[in-house]
């Protein structure tokens, strides 16, 4: 598995790959300062078809153009074949996600539990 470490002031990211999946494991904020960085680091992972998975366990916190950001993925990865996909959000970002509705596209194929609040 490959790991690539990417780091802004916000928001740090590794990318661990494999054939057919990469896991983007997020920690700290994601921001209009840091949704650059996270652009930057998952858009090339779609023109290789792969599987995306933005692990959110580490996120402190979500803003609009973050959340912005995930979906603006999420369309690129439809228009590239992919799939983007969300997991393991905090309380907080859980109860974001389903306010608008955004789980029921993110986390297709994942364990929704892992996702929505209970």
């Amino acid at each position: 598995m490959a790991s690539n470490p990417v780091h802004s002031a916000e928001l740090r990211l590794t990318v661990n790959e494999t054939a057919s999946e990469a896991v983007v494991q997020c920690s700290g904020r994601i921001t209009s300062n840091s949704s650059e960085s996270l652009k930057a680091a998952v858009k090339p992972l779609f023109s290789a078809g792969k599987y995306i998975v933005l692990d959110l366990s580490n996120v402190s916190y979500l803003d609009s153009s973050g959340l912005g950001t995930i979906v603006g993925l999420y369309v690129s990865a439809k228009r590239a074949k992919s799939q983007l996909k969300i997991m393991h959000l905090n309380e907080r970002l859980k109860e974001l996600i389903s306010l608008t509705r955004l789980g029921e596209f993110l986390t297709d194929g994942r364990d929704a539990s892992e996702i929505l609040p209970p």
